[in-house]
């Protein structure tokens, strides 16, 4: 019998790379998904109509409301549950620090006791951030670096990150943290920085735009390829048990850079196109994050295999052919 997976979060990029992942290692896939659906909810909508083995469900559902997981829990009885859903801009948590502490921390909560209550041996995957590292201690980060969260979005994803361990060490549930850095692709939210700077390349290009407007472009991050990062997730549930693992790529750019590649690779001077505005800066600053996923290298044999250059033209060409169809 094929396993059952669960996905909060499916309508997102990772959900919708996850589902795929799974579904061609024969799982039967259910997604939780909001009234107010993320951009890949027509994707998977279509997805789920046109396969073949009818291995793709929908259920309406929210980490807010755990009469609904713990609904949903009982009827499916998944064997994994990856939990990725979460209010996920950071710099749109200090406008509603309330609500992002709702879905994001207690609805982990909420997530973790509805296995509990109903006895369920499902193994659990708790999507982490490297934003929790925060005003880092030390480079680079390990599973060992201690947590100084820089906004309510990290704050809540702590909070996170501890009731996950803390079940596993309370109730011996298999469930396990992927401290995951930053990680893009072409299915990535407009509203974050990657895809904000390849939409507006695309629109540069094509003569619909002119200005893009940008907040700290000092900022140093370690970006990755979320389709490669997916399958580090389903790796840690395969595991004898559950654990804690930083997924990185080992290497940091600034937003100055990132701008640079795709600018250059559409054939455009990024310095006669990108504005800085200081509305789009952050109260608190993240400065560097650069991860040691030496432990998921080891212990999962995995490693990431896109470099920083590829990933950046791999969105651009995307959003440029995306608007070219659209148009």
């Amino acid at each position: 019998m094929a396993k059952k997976a669960l996905i909060t979060g499916i309508t997102g990029q990772d959900g919708s790379y996850l589902t795929e992942l799974l579904l061609s290692k024969g799982y039967e896939v259910h997604g939780i998904v909001r009234r107010t659906a993320a951009p890949y909810r027509g994707y998977l909508d279509r997805l789920a109509a046109t396969s073949a083995l009818h291995r793709l469900f929908l259920h309406h559902g929210d980490l807010a409301d755990a009469g609904s997981l713990l609904r949903l829990l009982g009827k499916i009885r998944p064997d994994e549950v990856y939990n990725l859903g979460a209010q996920s801009d950071v710099r749109i948590s200090f406008d509603i620090p309330g609500y992002t502490a709702d879905v994001t921390a207690t609805g982990v909560a909420r997530l973790l006791e509805a296995i509990h209550q109903l006895g369920l041996p499902a193994r659990f995957y708790q999507a982490s951030s490297s934003e929790m590292f925060g005003k880092v201690r030390e480079m680079p980060q390990t599973e060992l670096t201690p947590f100084h969260p820089r906004s309510p979005y990290a704050v809540a994803k702590v909070y996170a990150f501890w009731i996950t361990v803390n079940y596993r060490e309370s109730y011996n549930f298999h469930a396990s943290n992927g401290i995951l850095f930053n990680h893009e692709s072409p299915r990535r939210g407009e509203n974050f920085v990657t895809r904000k700077i390849t939409t507006a390349v695309a629109r540069i290009q094509a003569g619909l735009q002119e200005k893009l407007f940008m907040g700290n472009i000092d900022a140093k991050r370690d970006w990755g390829y979320a389709r490669e990062y997916v399958e580090a997730m389903w790796l840690m549930l395969q595991q004898p048990a559950g654990d804690d693992y930083v997924v990185a790529t080992g290497e940091t750019h600034s937003v100055r850079e990132f701008l640079e590649l795709a600018f250059d690779h559409a054939g455009l001077d990024w310095q006669k196109h990108v504005e800085i505005d200081p509305k789009f800066y952050r109260p608190a600053e993240v400065e560097h994050l650069i991860g040691n996923a030496e432990k998921v290298r080891k212990k999962l044999n995995w490693s990431p295999q896109t470099k920083f250059a590829d990933l950046v033209r791999l969105m651009v060409d995307a959003d440029v052919k995306l608007l070219a169809g659209n148009k």
